[in-house]
């Protein structure tokens, strides 16, 4: 069974991802210790909250991150998948970890149109993805953010609609990132989980 280790930085509904990836069949450890991490079959970075707060927190450890993200699958979740692109309009243009392409942009204001885009929704996707093996197009998942991905095509694994259509998961390497909760997506999100855990 792989030893999979949910990067706690002091954001992100850790319990919740923990209880799905067991679901999903991993051993899921909750750690911040650099070796615990550095020692890891594959990484999960959760996270709510600001993207500012997020890159702050999660300091101490991001030089382990970076070296493992080379090295290990890594799954960032929500505000996790933000912070692996480039960088955020949030809170004024910030730098992120810079491994994968692409800005995090807000969502633009548009008439009976709600932001933070909360609740479910589906997922237009290919039929090349691994992570996405066995995922219907069209299956929904569940969302609560209020900034999106904008990023390349070759890095874009899935879109969503919403106000307009954005990267609603990306990927560069064995780097991912899914906009959406899966530990919240009922069958579909474990399954996406599973996926994850049975990268090579």
């Amino acid at each position: 069974m792989k030893k999979i280790v949910i990067i706690d930085y002091g954001l992100g509904n850790l319990r919740s991802v923990s209880r799905g990836l067991e679901k999903a069949g991993a051993s899921a450890v909750i750690s911040s210790d650099p070796e615990a991490i550095a020692a890891a079959d594959a990484l999960v970075l959760p996270g709510v909250g600001a993207f500012r707060d997020g890159m702050e927190m999660l300091g101490p450890i991001e030089a382990t991150v970076r070296e493992q993200a080379g090295e290990v699958p890594v799954l960032g979740i929500c505000l996790g998948m933000q912070m692996l692109m480039e960088s955020s309009e949030e809170g004024g243009l910030r730098a992120g970890l810079g491994l994968v392409p692409g800005t995090v942009r807000r969502f633009p204001r548009v008439p009976e149109m709600k932001v933070p885009h909360m609740g479910w929704n589906t997922l237009s996707v290919p039929a090349d993805e691994p992570l996405f093996d066995g995922v219907p197009d069209g299956s929904y998942v569940y969302f609560v953010h209020s900034y999106y991905a904008s990023a390349p095509a070759e890095h874009t694994m899935t879109t969503t609609e919403y106000i307009h259509e954005f990267a609603s998961s990306v990927k560069n390497g064995m780097v991912y990132g899914v906009q959406f909760h899966p530990e919240k997506s009922g069958e579909t999100g474990l399954l996406i989980l599973k996926n994850f855990i049975e990268l090579d």
